[in-house]
């Protein structure tokens, strides 16, 4: 259904939109939507974060320690 509509039925639809809500409760309306995606990409971008730093806290190094008399062998 909506794979037919081109770009006339786009302008159209804005037009119709504009009149019935006008010009600024559209504006508002599209800076709350901006202000929900800025939110949203922090959100992930602090999850993202988060996740990172536990998964540096469980990694730990599991090379074995060389003693001096280990060192001294393999010279």
């Amino acid at each position: 259904m909506l794979n037919n509509i081109g770009l006339p039925g786009l302008l159209l639809i804005a037009v119709v939109v504009l009149v019935l809500f006008g010009r600024g409760k559209i504006s508002s309306l599209m800076g709350e939507v901006g202000k929900g995606i800025t939110a949203f990409k922090k959100g992930v971008k602090d999850g993202t974060e988060e996740l990172e730093n536990q998964s540096s806290e469980e990694a730990r190094d599991v090379t074995p320690e060389t003693t001096t008399e280990q060192e001294k062998d393999k010279v």
